[in-house]
């Protein structure tokens, strides 16, 4: 059967072509503008493409620009036998990038998009440019708030509550936006995920917070090994609770090509700066000398 999306998105806010990865678990979702050396920018919970909407289309005219949706996510698929968890995501992510071909490649990530473009980063170090990281991770969890989110956000009364009353999209994203979102916008993310079966997967990424420890601690490993030496840039929402500065040093501290651009933005930094974002990015991928050879020390 063929895959129906949930919705289409207005044109007028998301001005792109949908394109489609047949992938191992089903089909999923993607744009693909402009030219240029790529950029592929992963997303985070309850999120998806439309959210890299406002710096896409400022970088295209210099940059590919690749935004995927994760399955279970935006407009791509809901697999009943899919686990929704970050390892099957970068795997699906990894799966497009090997289809596309990209190479001299700059992934950006943020919340979940980080560990799963470092994953991906890693896995497919020889294609790699550069990284932009915001507002993200890739260890273990260690301190007692964000464990406890997790441990709150997995008991069934929450759960219920992200399923049934869409708890992400109504109540978490407005928390984590410094400017709050157009209801045009609002209604973006609503319509991804209309049903609970649609949330699934919105569901599933606060579990792993805790359930991917051991995936995580793998991470943090080859990160350490492999990354080092990757051009990195931290554009990072100083207003953010949720992943506050300790974390952005905790980044500089492994990367020691890691350049800072700190915004006036909560944790959904697309949304609140994604001009003074693109401008970073611009300027970061410009300073880099074209020759320069991914990973090597």
């Amino acid at each position: 059967m063929a895959h129906i999306p949930p919705f289409t998105p207005d044109r007028r806010l998301f001005p792109f072509e949908s394109r489609w990865l047949e992938s191992s678990v089903g089909p999923v979702h993607y744009i693909d503008e402009g030219v240029g050396r790529p950029i592929l920018f992963l997303h985070g919970n309850p999120t998806w493409s439309f959210l890299y909407r406002g710096i896409v289309i400022r970088l295209k005219p210099r940059f590919r620009c690749i935004a995927v949706d994760y399955p279970g996510f935006g407009l791509s698929a809901r697999p009943d036998d899919y686990g929704y968890t970050p390892a099957e995501h970068a795997g699906v992510v990894r799966e497009l990038v090997r289809k596309l071909d990209l190479r001299e490649l700059t992934i950006m990530g943020q919340d979940w998009g980080g560990p799963i473009g470092l994953r991906v980063a890693v896995d497919e170090l020889p294609r790699l440019h550069a990284l932009v990281m915001g507002n993200t991770w890739y260890w273990p969890l260690e301190g007692w708030q964000a464990r406890a989110f997790s441990y709150v956000m997995s008991m069934d009364p929450l759960q219920s509550m992200i399923l049934n009353k869409n708890l992400f999209v109504e109540r978490v994203m407005p928390l984590g936006v410094k400017h709050a979102l157009a209801e045009e916008v609002m209604e973006h993310y609503r319509d991804a995920q209309p049903t609970p079966k649609s949330r699934v997967g919105v569901a599933e990424l606060p579990v792993q917070l805790l359930a991917a420890t051991d995936w995580l601690a793998e991470l943090e490993h080859d990160v350490r090994e492999s990354l080092a030496h990757v051009p990195l840039l931290l554009v990072w929402g100083i207003h953010d609770v949720a992943f506050p500065r300790r974390y952005m040093e905790r980044f500089r501290e492994d990367f020691r090509l890691a350049r800072v651009h700190r915004l006036d933005a909560k944790h959904y930094i697309q949304e609140d700066a994604p001009g003074e974002i693109a401008e970073a990015i611009e300027a970061f991928l410009s300073s880099l000398r074209p020759a320069a050879s991914p990973g090597a020390s």
